[in-house]
This record gives structure tokens, C-alpha cells and sequence, in this order.
């Protein structure tokens, strides 16, 4: 038996890397030929195995291949789907399964992955008449070995018992896409896309071959073609796509050793080089292959809504019960869906394909576009041209969609799927399909962009009012709402060209708003928005925007309340559209904060701003009067502010104070130190608060410690007082970007600070951070860049650092500060991805900023060596 074993071991290994060797070396590939090879070398090795195993039992017993092997589709170390069909009684039945098990067993140990069921035919009939994806895998039975009467006698009854009726088969089928594809949240742009299941893979092409063979027993998808539902150039489309998601999937076996259908960043280097895809830099050559991936998903897609359009009108609509009620010259309605009056309609006037989607926005009862009349959008796409582009009357097209009270996002998707905006639009061309190697941006710029014009359309419904009421509330400011889905369409349209896209963007602006008949007023508004699109959330996130000053810039840059309005509502769509997992009550909070004091500098006006000891005086009034109506008296408010500085003023609100100076005046020095947490704060994060005697290591201590705790420190602010304490303040939240909610954790997180920070010897209690870097982001490896930068007023010197996200990586930060007697007074962190771009507000020990070349040339040295070691 062993040797059995060892010997099918040999021929499978020699069959796989024969036919490795084979794919590596054509060009081009013939993945089908290698595919079909692959499956029949399968069969006889079967054969073989069942002569062996099965004897006389064989010619009693019927062994069929369902699934892709059903269709001679067999990949590498795809599963090999089985089906055994029994008939034997009685002892010799027993005997004949004892067999079964040495033959099923021999396969698992000669190294198959197979998903096998034995049963009779009456049992096959009844489990596909209670579960269509059984009678989805008996669409593709193919007889391999044993009683072929057996396999006849299971068609047979398949087809007269028909468990299945065409409408619930179909209805089945969707549903279970549906499923499918809110796994992938709809869409197949994904970082690491399932080629196999995801929308737009190798699962959306079966799904239209097991409709075809459930609907005509056919076993072959092309019988599309022979029965009119799609023509041979549309199979042919298909079947381009079907060959280069095969290759995908073989050479991703084939580099794996195993069954692998997701495209993790682990692969896409490698992919891309087998793919012929060599740049000089690395990260575009992956881009160029994703983006090619992802432009085959999107045929896939749009031949698959097509086909399914077809069939479903077929299937849920009989001929003599057709509604039709004509809209124009050119378009009718049939059964609740738009269609085309004559096939000329686009030919004749290449205007409506425009006008397609003006009317489906107009008539809310439409469901959707006839498939007929998809296929005649997709064959004229190429009328689009360069005098289809120059035309006023398009222009008036495009903008009576953007100007619609409803259907804009969903027209604009359909566009987008039909290749009419890339035609349209051909700087959108460019984008469509492209991805931005990193983990920050989770979805193709085309697809990102769709999003940030859905998400500004959200803005402007009550439904969703919920969701974002202070957007909602400032929508209703926006005069014409047309110039943000504009800002929102073309932001980044210039994604992957020479120069700062935001300034290429601009210009590729200017001339959108120039053909489309935009005032000079709404062009510079448009233009603007796209330049500075960045401005905001930059400002909100790597600033300190409690500094009259920042605000008092950003002000003067963004220059009145209604660009602030349009870039506040860009800044939240943009935000939200890159990453699910990106926008927080933090960021909310921010953007609301710097949203505020802006629109309060324009109401006092520029030319008046606030100056510091104004604002001072302000927040500690604001302050005192809520620790009075606590109950603290003006003495003990005076003992804990007479040792804390203006600075503190500027930095905190005044609930932030009045619940500092509660804690501090009600604590007692030897039970120090005092650790409190705030689980929700006006910041939209919770607060922890630490006050105690000041000393070395206590950034370091805490942020190491807030780390291996599985928190995310976003800002810590540093003060001390003349009388030598600290009051340390961090924003922390859940790494996953959620709010600490659960009291046990409350309780470990304070527990944990105090039993470090009350260590007396702070190198002793210096905790390990344990957290592991994520599988994702070791593929992403960010250069460390470290720069200085001068605060205007001079109090501060700023300090930016980008590297790669790392465990540990802020209580590395806060040892070199230590070796360099630095001291921190503010912190803003912020991780994209795997991209760490942190802001220190630092000072010498005499709180001087840093001013001698080679006092910040050592510090730099020190924080290379120790950022890169982590």
C-alpha cells in the first residue's frame, strides 16, 4: 500500500510541476489547453485508482465528476468534486462500500483534497429537490468510471422530476450571489480580491453556464451564443476574461503550493513580474497588473448583468401579459424596464446615451435598463467622441444628471459599468480599475470616487439625517449642490499622473467647467475645491488647531463661509469613501472643531483675530464657571491653577479642565499617581488623564503600555506645572478604531498605568510591547523620514515623523526624547494603513525649541536607530 501511495505522490507531483514548467514558459499562455490537460490527467489517474481499489465493485458503481471538474476545469490543487452512485443490497452492498472507503481513503492519502458523496439515485433526486446547490453541482455531472446506466438513470430523473422550476432556480441563484457579494461589501475592488467568489470572478461566469444548463440542458456555456442571448463578440469577451482569471488563479497555485484564490499583497509583487508587468518601481508595476485584474472583473460584471437582465425577462414575464407605455420617439417601457423603440436609437442620435440615464432619474417606477438595451449602450459606446464631447447639447446632458433631486449616485455607478463615463470623461478612464498599492486606500480611484459623490448625496437626505446631521444641517447651505458632486467626481481624477494630482486636477477642472458652461464664479469655486481638497483634513489631523493661528491661516487660505462649507462636506465624503475602516468620532470631531472656530474667525473677520491671552482668558473663564456650578469653591480652583501656565489654556476645552481640576484638587500626594479615564469626550474619544510628579520616561512608560493594551493613541498633550507635576491628557480609542465601552476594561487600562507609572524604577517597568504587526502591513514598508518644521510662534519645534507603522513604536519615540533631554508637549498621531505620519511639538529641557543644527541632527540619528530596530 505504501508503495501504492509513494507511487501516485510521484505522478501527481510530476503532472503539477510539467504543467508549472509549461504555463511558465509559454507566451502566450494557453491556460485552457493546460486546464483541460490537467483535468483529464486527473481522470485517468482516477481510473487507475478506482480499477485498483473498486475490482468487480467498479462495474456495479458509477463514479462521476461534478463542480469545475464536472466541466473539465480542474486547477492545480483545485477540490476535486465527486459523486459515487450506489445500487447494491444486502451484504454485497456492505462489501461494495468497505471498498468505496479504501478507494476515497487512498485518494486523501495520495495528497487530493476531494469533497465526495455516496449515495443512490433516489437519494441524489431528493437532495437536489431540497437544496439548489446540490442541483447546481448535478448540472455538470460527467461520467468517469463504473455503470454508466447509473449515471443515465440519474439524468433521467433529474429531468423528469425537474425538482427545480426555472423561476426558483434562477430566484435561488441570485439570492446566493447576493450573499456572495456582500462578503466583498458589492464590490470587487477590493485590496485582495477573491478571483474565484468576489464580484466579477470565475463564480459570476459559472453562475451564468449553471442558468443556461439548468434552462436548456445544455452542458456547454456557449450555447448562449447558439440560442441569441449573447452574440459570439460578447462570448468571445467572456471567454478573453475567463482565460486570464484562470492564469491568475493557476499561477497563484502554483506559487502557493496549494489552492489559493485571493490575491494577497503577498502574491501581487510576484504576479505582477509573472504577468509581464516590470516597472522600475515595484509599486506601479503591481498597480499596472491589479489595475488589469480589476478592468477584467469589470467586463465580467457587465456581461453578467446583461445576460442575468435577459434571462430574468424571459423568466418572470410572459409575452402575452408585456406592459409597454412609450416615453418618447426612441424609448418605451416593457415590463418596468427602459428599452430602446428601434436599434437605431444610438446610431441616429448618439446623444441618448445620455439621455438613457436622465430618464431613468425621471421615472422613479423604472427598474432598470431592458438587456436588449444594454447591449445596443455597450456596442455604440464609441460614438462618444471627441465632437460627442465638444457638443453643448451633451454638456446640458451631463449637467441635468448632476442637477437631478434623486438618482444621481446610481446613474453615475451604471455609467461607470457601461464604460460611458470613462468615455466620456477620458482623464476617468485612467482611473477606472486603477489601485494605489497600500492599505490605506481600500477601493480603485473610480470606485473611491463613485463613493465620495454617494456619500455627498447622503448629505442631502433626511433618511440619512442620522447619520450625519451636522453635514445635513450644512448641506442645506449649498446653493448648488451640482458644483460639489462636480468637486467630488474629479478629485482625483488625476490619480496616477506626472505631478501632485491636486494640481493636475485643477486644471483638468478648469476645463470640465469650461465645456459645461460654468460661470467664472462656479469654475473658481469647482477648481478650488479640487486643488485643495487635502486642506482640511490635513489641517484637522497634523495641526494643532487649538492655536488661534492655525485657524487663523487655514481661515485666510480657504477665504469665506461657503468654500468652508462645500470643503467640510468634501473633507467627511472623502474621508469616509477611502476606508471603512478609516473615519471615527475622532475624526468627526476634528473636522466639526475646525469647522467651527473657522466659521467663527469669518463672523469676527479676518482682520481681527484672536490673540492668545484673549483666548486664555476665555477658556478659564468658561471653566470657572462650570467648576462653580459643580460645587468647587474659588480657592481650590486657585490652588490647582496657580501652578499651570497659559499654555494649558490654549490646549484643552474648558469641560476638560473643570474635569481636570475636579480630579486634581480632590487627589493627595501619596496616592499618586492619579489615573482616570473618560470614556466618551467631546473629541469623540476616550480621555486618559494622568497627573503625577513629574519625571523621565512618562510618554514612554504610557504609550508603550496604552500599546500593548491594543489602543491607538491619536493625541497626547504634555504639560507641567511650575511646581514640578505633570498633567498628561491622551486620546485613545480601540485599535479597530472603536470606543472603549466595556468597564473591566476601564479598569485594566487604569490599573495597568499606575502599577507602571508608581514603579519607582521606570526602567524596570518599562513594559514589552507584544502586539504583532499585521500579515498586510509587513508588505508595505515605508522609508523612516524625519524633518523639522518651524512654529510661527516660535514656542515649538515641530517635528514630523513617517515611517512604518510598528508595535512600539511611539515608546521608541519617547526613549530618544528622554536620551536627548527633549521634552513633549503635544503629539498628533496618525496611522494610514501602514503609514505612520506623527507630529512632536517639542523643546529643550528649558522648553526652547530646537535651534542648533547638531542638537537636532543627534536627535534624528537617535530616533533612526531606534524606529528602525522595532
Amino acid at each position: 500500500m505504501h508503495n501504492t501511495i509513494a507511487h501516485y505522490k510521484t505522478l501527481i507531483q510530476s503532472n503539477n510541476s510539467a504543467a508549472i514548467l509549461n504555463f511558465r514558459a509559454q507566451r502566450p499562455i494557453n491556460i485552457n489547453a493546460i486546464i483541460l490537460e490537467n483535468s483529464d490527467f486527473m481522470d485517468r489517474l482516477l481510473a487507475e485508482l478506482w480499477r485498483e481499489f473498486l475490482g468487480d465493485y467498479g462495474e456495479q458503481t458509477a463514479l462521476l465528476a461534478t463542480g469545475g471538474y464536472g466541466r473539465r476545469e480542474l486547477h492545480l490543487y483545485a477540490d476535486i468534486d465527486l459523486l459515487i452512485l450506489v445500487a447494491a443490497n444486502g451484504e454485497q452492498a456492505q462489501q461494495q462500500r468497505s471498498a468505496l472507503t479504501r478507494f476515497t481513503t487512498a485518494l486523501w492519502d495520495i495528497g487530493l483534497k476531494i469533497g465526495h458523496n455516496v449515495c443512490n439515485v433516489d437519494e441524489c433526486v431528493v437532495l437536489a429537490a431540497n437544496d439548489h446547490t446540490i442541483r447546481t453541482a448535478l448540472t455538470e455531472l460527467r461520467h468517469l468510471q463504473g455503470a454508466a446506466s447509473l449515471s443515465d438513470a440519474l439524468q433521467q430523473r433529474l429531468a423528469d422530476d425537474a425538482p427545480w422550476s426555472q423561476p426558483a432556480f434562477f430566484a435561488a441563484k441570485l439570492a446566493e450571489r447576493d450573499q456572495r457579494y456582500a462578503k466583498y461589501h458589492e464590490t470587487a475592488y477590493n485590496l485582495e480580491p477573491n478571483i474565484k467568489e468576489g464580484p466579477g470572478g470565475l463564480r459570476d461566469i459559472h453562475l451564468l453556464g449553471w442558468i443556461i444548463k439548468h434552462r436548456n440542458s445544455s452542458q456547454d456555456i456557449h450555447d448562449l451564443v447558439e440560442r441569441l442571448w449573447i452574440t459570439q463578440a460578447e462570448y468571445d469577451e467572456l471567454m478573453d476574461n475567463r482565460s486570464f482569471l484562470w492564469a491568475v488563479r493557476f499561477a497563484l497555485h502554483a506559487l502557493t503550493g496549494r489552492c489559493e484564490d485571493r490575491l494577497l499583497f503577498d502574491y501581487q509583487k510576484d504576479l505582477a513580474g509573472e504577468f509581464g508587468c516590470h516597472e522600475d518601481d515595484l509599486n506601479a508595476a503591481v498597480e499596472q497588473f491589479m489595475q488589469r485584474y480589476f478592468r477584467t472583473v469589470v467586463s465580467i460584471e457587465r456581461l453578467n448583468e446583461m445576460v442575468l437582465q435577459l434571462f430574468r425577462e424571459h423568466l418572470t414575464v410572459a409575452p402575452s401579459s408585456a406592459q409597454t407605455r412609450e416615453i418618447d420617439e426612441s424609448f418605451k417601457i416593457l415590463n418596468h424596464y427602459l428599452e430602446v423603440r428601434h436599434e437605431n436609437v444610438f446610431a441616429d442620435n448618439p446623444l441618448k446615451l445620455l439621455d438613457v440615464f436622465l430618464i431613468l432619474q425621471r421615472e422613479p417606477g423604472v427598474l432598470g435598463i431592458g438587456a436588449s438595451t444594454i447591449r445596443l449602450i455597450r456596442q455604440n459606446v464609441a460614438l462618444i467622441n471627441e465632437d460627442f464631447r465638444a457638443s453643448p447639447a451633451a454638456s446640458r446632458l451631463f449637467m441635468e444628471i448632476l442637477r437631478q433631486p434623486s438618482g444621481i449616485t446610481d446613474q453615475l455607478r451604471q455609467m461607470n459599468r457601461y464604460g460611458l463615463l470613462a468615455a466620456y470623461l477620458p482623464e476617468f478612464g485612467r482611473v477606472v480599475g486603477r489601485m494605489q498599492y497600500d492599505l490605506f486606500h481600500v477601493y480603485t480611484v473610480d470606485e473611491h470616487t463613485l463613493f465620495v459623490v454617494s456619500n455627498l448625496r447622503r448629505f442631502a437626505l433626511d433618511k440619512f439625517r442620522s447619520d450625519h446631521p451636522h453635514c445635513n444641517e450644512i448641506f442645506t447651505l449649498i446653493e448648488k449642490p451640482e458644483l460639489l458632486y462636480i468637486a467630488g467626481l474629479l478629485h482625483d481624477i488625476a490619480k496616477g499622473s506626472n505631478g501632485d494630482h491636486s494640481v493636475v486636477g485643477e486644471t483638468i477642472a478648469h476645463a470640465f467647467c469650461k465645456r459645461h458652461g460654468l460661470d467664472a464664479e462656479d469654475t473658481a469655486l469647482v477648481q478650488w475645491l479640487v486643488r485643495h481638497h487635502l486642506l482640511m483634513s490635513m489641517t484637522a489631523q497634523r495641526k494643532d488647531i487649538s492655536d488661534p493661528d492655525v485657524i487663523h491661516d487655514f481661515a485666510a487660505l480657504v477665504r469665506d463661509s461657503n468654500r468652508l462649507n462645500h470643503l467640510y462636506l468634501l473633507t467627511v465624503a472623502d474621508i469616509r469613501a477611502t476606508n471603512p475602516n478609516l473615519w471615527n468620532a475622532w475624526k468627526g470631531a476634528l473636522l466639526r472643531e475646525l469647522f467651527t472656530s473657522t466659521r467663527s474667525a469669518f463672523r469676527r473677520g479676518l482682520e481681527n483675530p484672536v490673540a492668545l491671552a484673549d483666548k486664555t482668558a476665555f477658556v478659564r473663564s468658561e471653566a470657572r464657571a462650570l467648576l462653580r456650578r459643580l460645587g468647587l469653591n474659588e480657592a481650590a480652583i486657585t490652588q490647582v491653577w496657580d501652578n499651570i501656565g497659559d499654555e494649558y489654556f490654549l490646549r484643552f476645552h474648558a469641560d476638560e479642565i473643570a474635569w481636570h481640576t475636579v480630579a486634581i484638587s480632590s487627589s493627595e500626594l501619596e496616592t499618586l499617581p492619579l489615573v482616570l479615564l473618560r470614556p466618551t469626550s467631546h473629541r469623540g474619544s476616550a480621555e486618559v488623564f494622568i497627573y503625577t510628579h513629574n519625571r523621565d520616561f512618562i510618554f514612554t512608560q504610557t504609550s508603550a503600555i496604552l500599546d500593548q493594551l491594543g489602543l491607538t493613541i491619536l493625541d497626547a498633550r504634555i504639560i507641567t506645572t511650575s511646581n514640578r507635576f505633570a498633567i498628561n491628557s491622551y486620546q485613545v480609542l480601540e485599535q479597530n478604531g472603536s470606543p472603549i465601552k466595556d468597564q473591566r476594561r476601564h479598569i485594566q487600562i487604569c490599573t495597568r498605568l499606575r502599577e507602571c507609572l508608581g514603579n519607582s524604577d521606570p526602567n524596570a517597568s518599562l513594559p514589552h510591547v507584544q502586539r504583532r504587526q499585521s500579515r498586510q502591513s509587513r508588505h508595505f514598508k515605508v522609508p523612516t523620514d524625519i524633518r523639522f518644521h518651524d512654529d510661527p510662534q516660535n514656542r515649538y519645534s515641530i517635528l514630523e515623523l513617517i515611517s512604518t507603522d510598528r508595535p512600539g513604536l511611539l515608546s521608541r519615540v519617547g526613549r530618544a526624547f528622554h536620551k536627548h533631554s527633549i521634552r513633549l508637549h503635544n503629539a498628533r498621531i496618525s496611522t494610514l494603513g501602514s503609514r505612520v505620519e506623527d507630529i512632536f511639538y517639542i523643546t529643550d529641557q528649558n522648553d526652547r525649541p530646537l535651534v542648533e543644527e547638531r542638537q537636532r541632527k543627534e536627535l534624528v540619528e537617535t530616533l533612526l536607530e531606534l524606529v528602525e530596530s522595532a
